[in-house]
């Protein structure tokens, strides 16, 4: 009799840790965030379909939303640019809890930096944060697509919390208001590591 009361004690023992490692694992599951591409209308859907097509071979879960009009308090009428401080603002607003949101543009943008009120710029993401934006007006007409997906990838990696990289091939390297988006190649591999513990997926590292 007590044998069998020691049994059934191991038994529902087990049962009890099991469930416990079960529901852990779904709570880990839920962690993975959902990347949320956000057109502007201005912008080509060729150009939005190519840049989240090339996202997705780095992180899957990526979502493609309908065009939206600007924020009109984004609008910057002395230079007709748009600001990007405020469109990030904006979209941070709407984006909820475990998304981030990328807009994509083709109009130009800008920001402040320094001591200059109104710098442009080909994208603009904080780090961390739940949102950026990607320009493509500043871009090299001939592979402006393939640009504007490292531009893109570029302020991802800083809502992810990635500083800009001193390896001049990373997606990561500071621009220093230039365009050297021909020379990436890749994340470096020290950027690979601090993404892969974010869910990101690569095939090399």
């Amino acid at each position: 009799m007590k044998s069998n009361n020691l049994y059934l004690l191991f038994l529902y023992f087990g049962l009890f840790v099991s469930c416990t490692e079960k529901k852990h694992t779904t709570v880990t599951g839920n962690n993975f965030m959902t990347i949320l591409v956000q057109p502007f209308k201005d912008i080509k859907p060729e150009n939005v379909a190519f840049v989240a097509q090339e996202i997705k071979k780095v992180y899957p879960n990526v979502q493609v939303l309908k065009p939206i009009d600007f924020p009109d308090n984004a609008y910057y009428r002395e230079r007709n640019r748009y600001r990007a401080d405020s469109i990030i603002k904006f979209l941070q607003e709407k984006t909820k809890p475990g998304y981030v949101t990328v807009a994509l543009t083709s109009k130009d943008i800008s920001v402040t930096k320094g001591k200059v009120k109104d710098f442009g710029v080909m994208g603009l993401g904080y780090r961390p944060g739940r949102a950026c934006v990607a320009s493509q007006f500043r871009l090299h007409k001939e592979n402006s697509n393939e640009q504007l997906f490292k531009v893109a990838i570029h302020e991802l990696g800083h809502t992810q919390g990635l500083k800009h990289c001193a390896d001049k091939t990373c997606f990561m390297r500071d621009a220093e208001g230039k365009n050297p988006t021909n020379e990436e190649i890749d994340f470096c591999k020290q950027c690979k590591t601090f993404l892969l513990h974010k869910n990101w997926k690569f095939n090399s590292i």
